[in-house]
Parts: C-alpha cells; sequence; structure tokens
C-alpha cells in the first residue's frame, strides 16, 4: 500500500530559489530602508499560486511575493493588489506582515513584486492542527474566526478601500469571472461544472453588506504564533476585494465537507476529524461569527457552499491550466488539479439541496 500524502512535509519549509539576486540585491540596496547584505534567498515550498521567498541577510529575514512568469489568466496574479490592502489593514492593527515595498518594474527580476517582514510561527496544513491539545485547537478556532469577523466589521471606506472592488452583486461578479476562467484553463469535460455555470447566475443572493474579503481565508493560510495558539498573520491576500462577506466566511467553512482524494493529495479537510477535541461544531463555530458580526443568521448556505466549492474547483483547474501551458510554480500542482472534478460533484450536491 503506497504512504498516505504528508501535506504537512510536503508544504513546509524551502527548496531553491529560481530569483536573480545580484540584480534584486542591488535594486534593495537603493530601495529599502536599512538593508545591508550580502543577500540569500530560498523558495517556500507551499502555495500555488504567486511564487514566494526567504530573503535572509546576516541580520534580517525578509518575504518576497512576485507574480509568476509566463502567460497569466486575465485579473489573476495581482500582486498590488496584495501590497495594497495588507498596507491598508497593517495600519489598523490587523494580523498581517508588515509590508516594507512595492517594485512594479518587471526588469528587476522578471515580474512585478513586494516584499514584508518575516514572522516567526507555525503554519498548519492539515486543517485540524494536529499536534495541539484539545484546548490549544479550540484556541486556535477561536482565534481564526476572531480574525475573518474582525476583517469583516472593517468599514472599507475607513481602510482607504472603498474602491478596491465593484459594488454590489459579488457572487454574481465571481461566477462570471470563474466561469470564463475556468473555460479558458479547461483539460476536461465535467458536467457539473457546466451545470453549475448555468444554475449559480440566478442563484446568486442580493450583497446583505460589503466588506474586505480575503478570497481564501483557511488554516493554511495563516501563521500561528510560535507557542501560542493564535493567529498572528494572515497571508495570500491574492483573492481578496470587496465583497459579500458572508460569501467569504462560507467558502472558510467548507474544511468541513471537503471532499478526500484517495491518495491523500488535494485540499485539507475535516472530514473524519470532525470530532477530535477542540474542533467545534459547524453550527457552532456559525453561530459565533454570526454573534461576532451581530448576525441573526446565514441564509442561503447550501447555495453559498454551492458557490465556494463551485469557485474552487474553477480556481484548481486554473493550476491544470498552468500544469498544461508550463507555468505552473509548485511540483505539486498536477495532483492539486485532480480535486477539480471532486469539487464539481460537492458544488452540485449543495446546488440541489439549495433547489438547483
Amino acid at each position: 500500500m503506497p504512504t498516505p500524502f504528508d501535506r504537512q512535509s510536503a508544504f513546509s519549509g524551502t527548496g531553491e530559489a529560481d530569483i536573480p539576486l545580484a540584480a534584486l540585491e542591488s535594486y534593495l540596496q537603493r530601495g529599502l530602508e536599512g538593508f545591508d547584505g550580502p543577500l540569500s534567498a530560498r523558495k517556500f515550498k507551499g502555495g500555488q499560486s504567486n511564487p514566494t521567498y526567504r530573503l535572509t541577510t546576516p541580520t534580517v529575514s525578509y518575504v518576497l511575493r512576485r507574480k509568476p512568469s509566463g502567460a497569466l489568466l486575465p485579473s489573476a496574479h495581482a500582486i498590488e493588489r496584495e501590497h495594497r490592502v495588507i498596507l491598508a489593514l497593517h495600519g489598523r492593527g490587523f494580523p498581517v506582515a508588515r509590508p516594507l515595498l512595492l517594485c512594479e518594474d518587471p526588469s528587476i527580476i522578471g515580474s512585478s513584486f513586494y516584499m514584508m517582514e518575516h514572522m516567526e510561527g507555525r503554519i498548519f496544513w492539515e486543517p485540524w492542527a494536529p499536534g495541539l491539545s484539545g484546548e490549544e485547537r479550540r484556541a486556535l478556532f477561536a482565534s481564526l474566526n476572531g480574525t475573518i469577523a474582525k476583517l469583516h466589521n472593517f468599514d472599507p471606506a475607513a481602510l482607504g478601500l472603498s474602491d478596491f472592488g465593484k459594488a454590489g452583486n459579488y457572487v454574481g461578479r465571481q461566477v462570471k469571472r470563474w466561469s470564463e476562467q475556468y473555460r479558458a484553463s479547461e483539460t476536461e469535460i465535467i458536467p457539473e461544472m457546466g451545470r453549475l455555470i448555468e444554475w449559480l447566475p440566478g442563484a446568486a443572493p442580493a450583497d446583505a453588506m460589503q466588506s474586505v474579503v480575503h478570497g481564501d481565508f483557511r488554516l493554511d493560510n495563516v501563521i500561528v504564533h510560535p507557542a501560542e495558539p493564535r493567529v498572528i498573520a494572515v497571508l495570500d491576500w491574492e483573492l481578496s476585494t470587496l465583497g459579500d462577506p458572508l460569501a467569504d466566511f462560507t467558502y472558510h467553512l467548507m474544511s468541513w465537507f471537503m471532499p478526500k482524494l484517495a491518495d491523500g493529495f488535494g485540499i485539507g479537510s475535516l472530514l473524519g476529524h470532525e470530532t477530535e477535541a477542540g474542533i467545534p461544531a459547524l453550527q457552532d463555530y456559525i453561530a459565533e461569527y454570526c454573534r461576532l458580526t451581530n448576525r441573526s443568521g446565514i441564509a442561503d448556505l447550501d447555495m453559498y457552499l454551492a458557490f465556494n466549492f463551485f469557485r474552487l474547483a474553477a480556481i484548481l483547474q486554473g493550476i491544470a491550466g498552468r500544469v498544461r501551458d508550463g507555468t505552473a510554480t509548485n511540483r505539486h500542482a498536477l495532483d492539486m488539479a485532480k480535486q477539480v472534478k471532486p469539487l464539481a460533484e460537492t458544488a452540485w450536491r449543495f446546488a440541489e439541496r439549495a433547489g438547483a
């Protein structure tokens, strides 16, 4: 029997860096206050989209995040938007790494990039946070819930982000965007995706309110304090915009339903771990978020889950498209792309529960 895929080992740590260090070091000597080389670099293994590197000098470590090379899907890999949103949120005390600079000149390393402080901590690649006690796990889930609620409670205008996205019809616009990007990167016919593309536009709810949304909020996109069960930085803001906070929160809930592949690849799932000590029951977790954001509940939960599983399937199909086009940045990209069909099937089951 093959050894089950170990997400923690596969995605933790760093590998060789494919970045022109001499040109970068020269640029940072001119543009980054306090920088003093020599500079070395390692590429983080985790992540599927924008290549991310740990830069090290004799005294300081930084993190650099860049657009990938090669042909890119329209509106994807929005490095400049990531920098803008973390700059705004850091100024209001939200847990993000402090941004240091944005370089939009592709001649330096071959693409736009930004740099931020390096934050020491833990990343859990499995959503049940293996290795924690029940009490620690309970506190970590409470921190996750409180973090996304804090994000959704911000007034975008007060953050200087009132123009960070279009107003209204967030789910409808997302369905259109990801339907188009799915078709652009399609590598096989998946009937459920076709049905969802037809059904979702008419099922999208009117936005109850608008907030900054992260777009990919889950445990493996946060840094956890080295010794305490609390979030100290939220990562990967590529999909952030203004939108429906309920769509953003219900994306976070997908861990409770995420399909598991036989070989262990794919997005981490809580299926089979729901009774681990400290993992909250789904309805309790929803109730706490509603309390923190002053809501009475979440109507259309099944529709939101159908939408989010569809959206994730389309995102992972983009990874399959990058494998096809030779621009994938992660060696596990092809294995991740195997999850597109199970995600589409899960999305359609929720769509049927919502009346499709």
